[in-house]
């Protein structure tokens, strides 16, 4: 058993991993600050289906699972440096995984400070403490989006990925520089992931697979950038997951303790066969309204993954369609749990001391 910090564990990705890492026995401690960025009820719902209740969270304590005595939760910002530094002394982690910060290129054009201070500041926060409270592995989130424009297909670790088109990318890519940095300075064993579009049950609201499910289901047009000339390596959640076990007690071993893997699917999609995939479970035709390329954006996403094929005999397993499948009965079970939420709202009689979102979030 070991104790992990888990940072961004009300996310996609973290909660997830937390609950791979409770099965297998591991202690794990999780913060997130449960920002805005999308849906908030979404990030309580994740939490609440690891046992962390919505009205036992606050910042200044650890609140225990009530499903497992090996998971505690508190909400907390990266940037926050004397609550981290605490966390840090008291709790003596032996692996750190930074999946907090900022995500979503469209939004970084809009909000840059956002992703400065999140991906940045609260990453060299993470870096810090790694530093004065030594582990044995940090691991953290990277992602595809460094490779920019780069016409050389599939991406390679090892191909320059100094033209970020996004300041989401470039602030990706100052994490995997700092990290090498402290790596180099301070011997702190570091491994950066640069994920590939990653979807399935309890994804982001603010990503293709969801907008595109919702929208299709509710009869809703859906934005097709770049005319649908696109493509992307989806990346089913569980295979993401297994990557990062696989590395989990395997940091580096070289003069410079630190190292950079892609986890992906290997396999890109062309958008319309997405589409298409997502009409066929459904059974519903998308409204599509075809939109010009966006600011940031890329056409084709690719990842090389023979390194950590050949290090850890990573092999994703899950296709476009089955992951499709397991995330559309995901989605409907989400939705149909929100409208049982609204009706048992509705129906009390005490609703005056409450509002609809805390008690939303409440009954998750």
């Amino acid at each position: 058993m070991m104790k992990v910090l888990v940072t961004g564990s009300a996310g996609f990705i973290g909660a997830a991993l937390v609950k791979a890492l409770l099965n297998k026995e591991h202690e794990v401690v999780g913060i997130d600050n449960i920002n805005s960025y999308y849906d908030q009820n979404l990030k309580y719902a994740r939490l609440s289906d690891a046992g962390i209740e919505t009205n036992a969270i606050n910042e200044d304590k650890l609140t225990e699972s009530k499903k497992t005595p090996l998971y505690r939760f508190m909400k907390m910002d990266l940037t926050d440096r004397s609550s981290m530094n605490s966390l840090f002394v008291k709790e003596k982690f032996d692996i750190v995984i930074n999946l907090a910060g900022q995500a979503g290129v469209r939004y970084s054009v809009e909000n840059p400070f956002a992703y400065v201070e999140s991906n940045i500041y609260g990453f060299l926060n993470i870096l810090e403490n790694c530093r004065h409270h030594p582990v044995k592995h940090l691991i953290y989130a990277s992602s595809s989006s460094i490779y920019g424009m780069s016409d050389h297909i599939p991406y390679k670790e090892e191909d320059k990925t100094d033209k970020p088109v996004s300041l989401y990318a470039a602030t990706k890519k100052a994490d995997e520089l700092m990290a090498y940095s402290y790596s180099k300075l301070y011997g702190i064993p570091a491994t950066g992931l640069r994920f590939f579009t990653v979807y399935g049950p309890w994804g982001r609201p603010d990503m293709a697979p969801f907008l595109f499910m919702k929208s299709i289901l509710e009869g809703k047009p859906i934005h097709v950038f770049n005319h649908g000339n696109m493509q992307r390596d989806f990346t089913y959640i569980d295979d993401v997951i297994c990557g990062i076990l696989l590395l989990l007690e395997h940091p580096a071993n070289e003069a410079v303790p630190h190292q950079i893997y892609n986890i992906g699917h290997s396999s890109p999609v062309a958008l319309m066969d997405f589409i298409e995939t997502i009409e066929k479970e459904t059974g519903r035709k998308a409204i599509l309204k075809m939109e010009n390329m966006q600011p940031g954006d890329v056409c084709c996403t690719y990842a090389d993954i023979s390194r950590l094929q050949h290090d850890f005999s990573f092999n994703p397993q899950i296709s476009i369609e089955q992951g499709i499948h397991a995330f559309y009965e995901w989605y409907m079970n989400y939705i149909r749990s929100k409208n049982t939420a609204l009706i048992r709202i509705s129906s009390r009689k005490d609703q005056s001391n409450f509002t609809i979102k805390n008690k939303m979030i409440s009954v998750f």
